[in-house]
């Protein structure tokens, strides 16, 4: 089979030249050939009344979307491909409001969340009284978090009234949402590895003295986690419900130990976890889609 693996044309680290390579390895096992392609040489475009990839003319069998690229995502669905996951998992992840309003739709036990109302960049809050409802409901201190961003970046705890203010003043025009501050769960918290209809690698990550976050990336460390039924089930319910064939789900656990879904990240960078559990997720991901793929070819 051939394939393409989509990755963000901007974002350039080893960090993540080296997830690639992984992926690419695990393909040839399964003998896939998977070419890299960025969202720079894909172009959605609509000329001539016509929806299409910018200079594009070959197809694939399918596409690992290994990007955020959401309307890239949906202009390769557009045009007939498969592509994993889909934008709809992607955009539900990605967006830290989506995936809250999706999974308490269903239920899913997670911190107390209110989502911040929109204004104009050029407009700003004129006025703040929503704040005095915000910290009523969900107390202080409190989290507040921008919708989008990785490995513990744009996420901030608010201690006063006072920091509250200042943190909404500056991320006016930006998506943003308010969280319940879990003391019980301050700086630790456990990442699940799914893949399909399993929890394949899971690790208990504890943040560096000082400070709330507990990723890795942030300075903190990790130590292996056996999960328990109930916590594995409810992952991979996380990734059913937002429609996600891999992701990592991040819990967090309260005062009595129950679990919390904080969040759920569909394009989870494994590297960390291989190293603290030496589970390799890309070979599970090119298994499952290699599983997919011949499941719909029988239908």
């Amino acid at each position: 089979m051939k394939a393409w693996l989509v990755v963000n044309a901007f974002l350039k680290q080893k960090k993540f030249d080296e997830i690639h390579q992984w992926l690419c390895e695990a393909g040839k096992k399964h003998a896939i050939e998977l070419e890299i392609k960025t969202n720079a040489e894909l172009l959605s475009s609509c000329i001539h009344n016509r929806l299409a990839l910018l200079g594009q003319a070959s197809t694939v069998d399918f596409i690992l979307f290994w990007d955020k690229d959401v309307m890239l995502a949906k202009t390769l669905e557009e045009l007939g491909f498969l592509v994993y996951n889909s934008s709809f998992g992607i955009e539900a992840c990605d967006n830290k409001a989506l995936t809250h309003m999706y999974l308490s739709g269903e239920h899913i036990l997670m911190p107390d969340t209110i989502i911040a109302p929109m204004t104009y960049a050029n407009i700003g809050y004129t006025n703040l009284d929503f704040v005095e409802q915000v910290i009523e409901q969900i107390g202080l201190p409190l989290v507040i978090k921008e919708c989008f961003g990785s490995f513990g970046q744009q996420v901030y705890l608010c201690n006063t009234f006072e920091s509250v203010i200042e943190r909404v003043k500056q991320l006016q025009g930006v998506p943003f949402l308010f969280q319940r501050f879990i003391e019980e769960a301050d700086g630790r918290d456990v990442r699940l590895q799914v893949v399909g209809d399993q929890v394949v690698a899971a690790m208990e990550r504890r943040a560096k003295p000082g400070d709330f976050r507990a990723n890795i990336t942030n300075g903190g460390s990790m130590r292996p986690y056996d999960p328990s039924k109930e916590e594995q089930n409810i992952a991979v319910q996380c990734c059913k419900i937002l429609k996600v064939e891999f992701a990592g789900v991040d819990l967090l656990f309260d005062k009595a130990g129950k679990y919390l879904v904080c969040e759920v990240n569909s394009n989870a960078h494994f590297k960390n976890i291989y190293d603290c559990t030496g589970v390799n997720t890309a070979d599970y991901i090119m298994e499952r889609i290699v599983t997919l793929h011949e499941s719909k070819k029988e239908n």
